[in-house]
């Protein structure tokens, strides 16, 4: 999976991944001079005024970038070199050293560049990286550099995007991509079924009842899938906990929160369809890739999922993007989001700082240029309609989607039941990795045995969740 919880693959769009290039730095606004700097300065120490100027183009400096595309990655390759020349119109004396890193991000890797204080100028993250790279004190608080100069569509960002970013007020990133949990539907399989793609299910019993219709195609056709290994199964029971209103950690982040009812009901419904229904298929213990590979085969009817997961599908499996559709997280009380982001390097000058912002602003945060040129997307053949990433709102959200529908390369249509019922995105719990972990054993457990206790299964893990939250 992608993404903030379990690490995934880069696809074109990078729901993971994503171009980056780099930039110049401005002169402080209030010396009316150019500077030229190349080395560090402490970013944070800096006069807010100063700060809040937008890059003088007259500026001069090198700046370092993570997650250019690799050479296998053509289009997207020529796009970042584009927006590279276009950048250096307006500020011609920066030098952009991209660094090409495929996936832009490995744990390992990113842990030990961190510890080693390695990490380029400006550098790829996910959401729930945040924590760990104030822990190892590696990011500027930009909170000084951003507003609505530097980035003028700052005002209809999702404010839930913005504030997965900040810790204490302070903000420590800028978003490049987003994205939320919904069903993904097989639309052919629904038609066979003699099922309406246009009206997926919203709630679980209407999952439950779509399932079985579809698994009653026969030929090993599954009519609702389900990961429970790699992490990948707490991730899921995080996301359907979230859809029912639940919780998996109590409000001060110091408790497991889903050894409730909403948790006991979220097991015996799986367990109910795996081995009451037989809507689930035979093969278990399933990890990030093997669903989309059942799905693009056309033995799957349904799994949660975010739209990016077509787009892979699409592109490495050989499916159709007119195959697919998505309804809301069902319950729709509340939806597991997450994304991926820019931080900026903690130390590095003031006028660094600026350029990154601006190229940052340039890149990702700009409708109608850079990522979000969805004619040039189009025309470089690449697919354009998918309903994220989409972090905006107001004014700049209507235009967004005007321009991308105008642009689509897919039946934007079958995506109309979760863009017309946006659910309220909600963060990823505190030490996700190590509680998914644990719940892997909970949704594998209920899966591959039919007599598995969830009430019990629950209890260990309540337990478990309790102490690794108590070691943070």
């Amino acid at each position: 999976m992608t993404r903030s919880g379990t690490r995934r693959p880069r696809t074109h769009r990078r729901h993971t991944a994503a171009l980056a290039s780099a930039l110049a730095l401005a002169t402080l606004a209030a010396c009316g001079t150019s500077s030229s700097d190349d080395g560090s300065g402490g970013g944070d120490a800096v006069d807010t005024a100063q700060a809040a100027a937008p890059l003088d183009p007259k500026t001069k400096v090198t700046l370092t970038i993570d997650c250019m595309p690799p050479a296998t990655e053509k289009a997207e390759l020529k796009q970042w070199k584009e927006d590279v020349e276009k950048f250096n119109e307006k500020y011609p004396n920066v030098t952009i050293e991209g660094k090409q890193t495929d996936p832009c991000l490995e744990p390992p890797r990113f842990t030990a560049m961190l510890k080693a204080e390695s990490q380029p100028d400006v550098f790829y993250t996910y959401f729930t990286d945040l924590q760990q790279v104030l822990d190892n004190d590696g990011a500027t608080d930009i909170s000084a550099y951003v507003n609505d100069r530097t980035v003028p569509a700052l005002k209809d960002m999702d404010p839930d995007v913005l504030d997965v970013l900040k810790q204490d007020g302070k903000l420590y990133g800028l978003p490049y991509s987003n994205y939320t949990m919904g069903l993904l539907i097989n639309r052919p399989l629904f038609e066979k079924a003699g099922l309406d793609p246009d009206k997926p299910p919203t709630t679980w019993p209407q999952v439950r009842a779509a399932a079985k219709r579809i698994a009653a195609l026969g030929d090993g056709t599954a009519g609702f899938g389900e990961y429970s290994a790699g992490n990948n199964g707490g991730w899921h029971f995080t996301a359907t906990t979230y859809g029912l209103g639940g919780d998996i950690v109590d409000e001060g982040g110091s408790k497991a929160a889903f050894d409730d009812a909403t948790g006991k009901r979220i097991l015996d419904n799986l367990k109910a369809m795996r081995w009451d229904d037989d809507s689930m298929g035979k093969t278990q213990l399933l990890k990030w890739g093997d669903l989309q590979k059942q799905m693009a085969s056309g033995k799957l009817g349904m799994f949660l999922a975010a739209p990016d997961d077509i787009t892979y599908m699409v592109q490495n499996l050989g499916a159709k993007y007119e195959d697919y559709g998505m309804a809301p997280i069902p319950g729709q009380r509340a939806t597991l989001f997450g994304g991926n982001d820019y931080m900026i390097k903690k130390g590095i000058s003031p006028d660094k700082v600026k350029a990154a912002i601006a190229w940052i602003n340039f890149k990702f945060l700009t409708p109608g240029k850079g990522q979000f040129d969805w004619a040039r997307t189009k025309a470089d053949g690449l697919p354009v309609g998918l309903p994220q990433p989409n972090f905006w709102t107001g004014a700049t959200k209507t235009a967004h989607d005007r321009a991308r529908a105008a642009n689509s390369t897919m039946p934007v249509a079958n995506f109309k039941a979760f863009t017309d019922n946006r659910v309220q995105g909600k963060p990823e719990p505190p030490k996700a990795q190590e509680i998914y972990k644990v719940l892997d054993t909970v949704m594998s457990a209920v899966l591959t045995n039919k007599n598995a206790d969830t009430g019990q299964l629950l209890d260990t893990a309540e337990r478990q969740v309790d102490q690794i939250l108590a070691n943070q």
